[in-house]
């Protein structure tokens, strides 16, 4: 794929945000070459499917050298931490957003085991081995509407490096046979090192500060965010929002005075059959359980949800912070959660951040992960996109849009040769550098030219050795 100029929509994009960027603060206006950079980094990325600055210059037929385009990138004044929340402002305002609900998941991205320059590397969790490799560590916030679902933040976690080791060894003396009294305490967690939950509760408050127009009806989160703190404290940002999580089967209860564990409390309680419709779709029988009681943990009232699929042979229990609320639109509600998987498998595959991201440092990171998750919202505004969207028909997938800004972006160069005022030189010219820059001639070992050839026959004086 070759670049000889922006498309239109990706033009009207970053002409948009120097918009609201001018509007909010003069200072922050976008110089012409910072927005054709903008605009030329999110069509290559959608083209190469990375964030790679060689691939860039080789797309723009060399009129852009890999060495300016990442001083741009290091160097130019660009807004970098306002940019995000500006095009949120976009979306909103050309989609009509009043409201949704936030689903939270992190993710990982798996990096060198060697790499020492790339920011936030640690030990995490390989899900596919079972095993450990080195990688990064990402949070979302995901805004799941009536009409779209959209990243509002995000940001790495990085382990205390103390708390790590602490872990670490307190393992191992424990394998030892070592009394908890003889173990080294658990050490106080830096500041510099929030955990998953903190940097969620932050995000959410920065989206509330940025976007006070948006209702948030919910916020659904997985298992690692059914604690009383975080539920507790984001729904108070969020205005009383209702939060949803997820509690561990042995998870105490207090009931008529007796503490038992969420499982032996719904032993003896007969399910309801109903069937739901999971993200509105088609429906699925279910066997429900539910009751406001008293979570020891928690220290107060939570609405507790146990809920098992067909096929599935253990139930898995809700937890929900508003008592208002009926068990099937809680349920409702979460099943949206699985949403944000679905934003990060296609932030993975089809935004840049999945293939070469190699940008060094802090900002090397941030800004480059900021420029894969404008593409996601550039790629909203695609003229099909909103067509589709606005008209009631379903929506497009961010593959099937990055295949058509593909197409385009082809049809856009071959118009760029014919409409040139010489097009027989300009299609020589091309074509000389794309067989300089794109086709690598390599020496093939399988061929035996130039290679000394055996003597492949019988030798006359070894003749004899035939008779014998």
């Amino acid at each position: 794929m070759l670049i000889e100029k922006l498309l239109p929509f990706v033009e009207n994009y970053t002409e948009s945000l120097n918009t609201e960027l001018t509007e909010s603060s003069p200072g922050m206006t976008l110089s012409k070459s910072q927005k054709f950079w903008l605009g030329f980094c999110i069509t290559g990325i959608i083209l190469t499917n990375s964030i790679n600055w060689t691939a860039f210059s080789r797309i723009s037929i060399g009129r852009y050298k890999k060495t300016a385009l990442s001083w741009m990138f290091r160097h130019s004044k660009i807004a970098w931490e306002h940019l995000f929340h500006f095009s949120l402002k976009i979306i909103f305002k050309v989609y009509g957003i009043t409201k949704g609900v936030v689903s939270i998941d992190d993710s990982d991205k798996k990096r060198s085991k060697c790499t020492t320059k790339i920011f936030g590397v640690n030990k995490i969790k390989d899900k596919s081995t079972g095993g450990f490799c080195m990688g990064q560590s990402l949070v979302f916030l995901v805004l799941v509407t009536p009409k779209i679902t959209i990243p509002i933040g995000y940001a790495f976690h990085v382990p205390d490096p103390k708390i790590s080791e602490w872990v670490k060894e307190d393992k191992r003396l424990k394998k030892a046979g070592v009394p908890k009294s003889k173990r080294s305490k658990k050490p106080v967690r830096s500041d510099e090192y929030p955990t998953i939950s903190s940097i969620s509760i932050a995000l959410l408050k920065t989206f509330v500060q940025q976007h006070p127009e948006i209702k948030i009806e919910a916020i659904v989160a997985d298992a690692l965010y059914g604690n009383a703190e975080f539920m507790d404290e984001a729904s108070k940002i969020a205005g009383s929002a209702q939060v949803i999580s997820q509690i561990r089967y042995n998870q105490n209860i207090s009931f008529k005075n007796s503490k038992k564990s969420v499982e032996k409390y719904f032993e003896n309680i007969q399910p309801i059959q109903k069937t739901i419709h999971i993200r509105g779709g088609k429906g699925v029988v279910v066997l429900i359980k539910s009751a406001r009681i008293h979570v020891c943990a928690h220290r107060k009232k939570r609405f507790v949800i146990a809920i098992k699929y067909t096929g599935e042979e253990d139930y898995r229990y809700l937890v929900a912070s508003d008592l208002t609320w009926r068990y099937a639109d809680i349920i409702d509600a979460f099943t949206l959660r699985w949403l944000v998987e679905v934003f990060i498998q296609d932030h993975k595959g089809n935004e840049g951040w999945g293939n070469l991201t190699k940008q060094p440092g802090k900002d090397g990171s941030y800004r480059s992960l900021t420029l894969s998750l404008l593409v996601d919202h550039c790629l909203l505004l695609h003229p099909d996109q909103v067509a589709s969207i606005n008209n009631k028909l379903p929506a497009k997938t961010v593959g099937s849009l990055c295949d058509i800004v593909k197409v385009d972006s082809i049809l856009s160069f071959v118009e760029q040769i014919i409409h040139s005022d010489d097009p027989e030189s300009h299609f020589k010219q091309i074509s000389v550098f794309l067989k300089e820059h794109f086709v690598k001639s390599n020496d093939s070992k399988k061929h035996m030219n130039l290679k000394p050839w055996g003597n492949y026959q019988s030798s006359p004086s070894l003749k004899y050795k035939a008779f014998c």
